[in-house]
Parts: structure tokens; C-alpha cells; sequence
């Protein structure tokens, strides 16, 4: 089984802007608390993933390259708005951080993702790095769809 450990944090200013990033759509057509498919473009290539329940830090994920005018056709029937936002990938000290810059309905938000080969792995945190919000659902994709960062406020 592919597993995925992944922490999550708020980004504090700008000092991580580095590259112009790529650009994602992505959206939905399952958002099940046990599991997630999701459709994604980024850039020139697209993807059909399937992401199990979190447990901590870890969850199943199945990610299977599709070809493009497939997933433009699979996002038109995504459940719930498509989320729209600027990956940045970053390395700091032997670690690739995912740095994502939301737009649309989620514009302000933006958040940093490490994948690490086991929960309890020490990494050095970069001086942007804001609070963890790895357990709060809210900033689950999933869940930013369609409960939008600019409401909560």
C-alpha cells in the first residue's frame, strides 16, 4: 500500500518566494471522511488520486497520471467548487517543502506541506513556518472546496 506522511503549516511572510511555482485546479468527485478522490491539473499533467483516512500524520495514498483533456472533463464534474492555487516547491536543509498559495475563494491562505518517511522524523523548520495545523480538518483541500478560507473569518 502507498503511504503518505505529510505535515501542514500556516506560511508567515515572503522570504519563501523563490520561483514563479506551478499552477493547480483540482476538485473532487468523492470527499467521503474515509476516503478522497481527486481530480488534479498541474501545469502540463493531470492526476486521479485516492487518499484513505487520516491517522495522524499518515494516510493511504494512490496517485495514477491521467491524461489531461481527461481530467478537464473529470473536473466540470467534480463535487462542490474547484480549488485554484500556485505551488511553490522549496528545498531547505535535505527537505522539499510544497508551499501552496491559494486563489480564488481561499485567497490569503497559504500553506506549507513536508512529506517525511516516518511521523516522529526531526526535520529543521524555516524561519517562514507558522503554526501546525496538520490535524484540523479545515485546511483539508477536501474541505476548503466548499468551506472557502475568506468565510471563516
Amino acid at each position: 500500500m502507498a503511504t503518505e506522511i505529510e505535515r501542514k503549516f500556516l506560511v508567515c511572510g515572503d522570504d519563501w518566494r523563490t520561483d514563479q511555482g506551478v499552477r493547480f485546479q483540482q476538485g473532487y468527485l468523492n470527499r467521503d471522511k474515509e476516503r478522497t478522490v481527486r481530480v488534479r491539473i498541474a501545469g502540463a499533467k493531470a492526476f486521479l488520486t485516492v487518499k484513505g483516512i487520516n491517522t495522524g500524520a499518515t494516510r493511504a495514498e494512490f496517485e495514477y497520471e491521467i491524461p489531461l483533456a481527461d481530467a478537464g472533463q473529470l473536473l466540470q464534474i467534480c463535487d462542490g467548487p474547484l480549488i485554484e492555487k500556485t505551488r511553490h516547491t522549496i528545498a531547505y536543509a535535505g527537505m522539499t517543502w510544497e508551499i501552496d498559495e491559494f486563489h480564488g475563494a481561499n485567497e490569503g491562505l497559504v500553506v506549507a506541506e513536508v512529506e517525511l518517511e516516518k511521523e516522529d522524523q526531526y526535520f529543521e523548520r524555516p524561519g517562514w513556518l507558522g503554526p501546525e495545523v496538520t490535524a484540523d480538518t479545515r485546511y483539508f483541500n477536501s474541505n476548503l472546496c466548499c468551506n472557502a478560507y475568506r468565510d471563516w473569518r
